[in-house]
C-alpha cells in the first residue's frame, strides 16, 4: 500500500531552523525535505521510513512549512516561488490546514501522490472539509491525537481515530467514531546523530504552556529543593520569582533535545493533566531510548510499558521525586543498570518499526 503522513511542526521550530539555515528556502523540495527530516523534530520521517522497511511506499508532508511546500508547488507548476518572501510569512492560520495555501497545496500533493491511506498527525489543526475532500480519492483516512481537544472540533470525517490515551479511545467510541489505542515510540536512528557533551545530572526537557499548570507547579517545587536543569520553551510565561527561571538553559528543539537527554544522568518526566492516570507522553520513549534513567510520575498503566524499579523509576510526590534524584545521582551503578534496562525494553518493544507493524494491522481491519 501507499501511505501519506501529514504532519505540522511548531512554528517556532520552523522559524528557528530556517533562520539558522538562511538559504534552505532556495533549495529544491527534496533537499529541504531531507534536511528537515534530519533534524528529527517530532516524528520526523519515522513513520514512512519504517513503513518502507515493511514493504510499503510512504512519505511525510510537513503541511505548514511554507518554504518547503512552496518549493513543491513551484516544481509542480502550481505557483511561482519567487513571488513570495518565505521568511517573512510565518503567520500560521488556525486551523493550520485551513482554506489557504496549506489547503490547496496539500490537496494537490494527495492527488499527485495517490496514496491508499492518509494519516494526519494534527487533526485539531486540520480543516474537516479538507479531510472530506481527501476521502473521495483514498481508501482510508486516519488521525492520531493525545493533546487537549478544544470544544467543537469535528473528528467525524476520519475513518479511524488513534490515541495513546485509553480514555481518549473510550471517548471517541462513545461519540460513535471508530478508534483504537496506539502507543508512541522511539526511533533508534537518532542515536546516530546525538552529540556527547559534558554530562548533566537531572534534567527536564519540554515545554511549559497554559496546558501545563500542574507541571509548572510540580517543577517549581522540585527545583526549590534540588538542582535541575530545564531546556524547552515557555520561560516567558513564568512568574518573575519562579525558581524555574534559574533552572532554564534555553530552547532545545529536535536533535538538540535528544542531545540533552542523551547526556543526562536522569531525565525527569511529568505528565500533563489530560493524561489522567495514564502514562503516555513522548518523553517516556525518548529518554529511555537514548539511555538516560527515566524518573516519571507513577501511572496505573506504566507497568504495561516499563517495569518500575527495574527499567524506569517512579515517584508519587514532590518529596519522593527529590529523594530519588539525590539517591540515583549518588548510586551510579544502580542508575546505569536501570537506564540500560529501560533502553533495552524500548529497543525491544517501543521502536517505530514495532509501531508501524501495529499500525498496518489496524489499517488492514478498516481499509476498504
Amino acid at each position: 500500500m501507499r501511505f501519506l503522513i501529514v504532519d505540522t511542526y511548531y512554528p517556532d521550530f520552523l522559524r528557528s531552523v530556517y533562520t539558522q539555515h538562511p538559504r534552505w528556502d532556495l533549495k529544491s523540495y527534496d533537499s529541504q525535505w531531507q534536511a528537515l527530516m534530519a533534524e528529527c523534530f517530532g516524528t520526523a520521517n519515522f513513520y514512512s521510513a519504517n513503513l518502507q522497511k515493511l514493504g510499503h511506499e510512504a512519505t511525510e508532508v510537513v503541511a505548514n512549512c511554507r518554504p518547503l511546500q512552496f518549493a513543491w508547488a513551484e516544481e509542480h507548476r502550481l505557483v511561482s516561488r519567487h513571488r513570495f518572501e518565505h521568511r517573512k510569512l510565518w503567520g500560521i492560520p488556525v486551523p493550520w490546514l485551513a482554506r489557504n495555501w496549506t489547503y490547496s497545496i496539500l490537496l494537490a500533493q494527495v492527488k499527485s501522490y495517490r496514496p491508499d491511506v492518509v494519516h494526519f498527525q494534527d487533526p485539531i489543526g486540520t480543516d474537516p472539509d479538507l479531510v472530506r475532500e481527501i476521502r473521495a480519492s483514498v481508501r482510508l483516512v486516519t488521525a492520531q491525537i493525545a493533546s487537549p481537544i478544544p470544544p467543537g472540533v469535528d473528528f467525524r470525517p476520519y475513518d479511524l481515530m488513534l490515541s495513546s490515551l485509553p480514555h481518549f479511545v473510550k471517548h471517541f467510541s462513545q461519540l460513535g467514531l471508530r478508534s483504537a489505542y496506539f502507543k508512541l515510540a522511539f526511533e533508534p536512528f537518532v542515536l546516530d546523530r546525538v552529540k556527547r557533551t559534558a554530562p548533566h545530572n537531572a534534567v527536564f526537557v519540554g515545554g511549559l504552556s497554559r496546558s501545563h499548570a500542574d507541571r509548572i507547579q510540580f517543577l517549581e517545587q522540585v527545583s526549590r529543593r534540588t538542582s535541575i536543569q530545564w531546556w524547552g520553551y515557555g520561560e516567558e510565561r513564568l512568574a518573575q520569582g519562579s525558581p524555574l527561571r534559574r533552572a532554564y538553559q534555553g530552547a532545545a528543539w529536535a536533535g538538540a533535545m535528544y542531545d540533552k537527554l542523551f547526556n543526562a544522568r536522569i531525565a525527569l518526566n511529568h505528565h500533563i493533566g489530560i493524561s489522567g492516570d495514564y502514562a503516555n507522553n513522548m518523553r517516556l520513549y525518548e529518554a529511555t531510548g537514548v539511555g538516560s534513567l527515566l524518573l516519571t510520575d507513577q501511572k496505573r498503566n506504566l507497568a504495561e510499558l516499563f517495569e518500575p524499579g527495574r527499567e524506569v523509576v517512579t515517584y508519587r510526590s514532590v518529596g519522593e521525586c527529590v529523594e530519588l534524584i539525590e539517591h540515583y545521582l549518588s548510586h551510579e551503578e544502580d542508575r546505569a543498570a536501570i537506564a540500560r534496562a529501560g533502553q533495552q525494553r524500548t529497543f525491544r518493544e517501543h521502536r517505530y518499526y514495532c509501531r508501524m507493524q501495529e499500525y498496518l494491522e489496524l489499517v488492514s481491519r478498516h481499509v476498504c
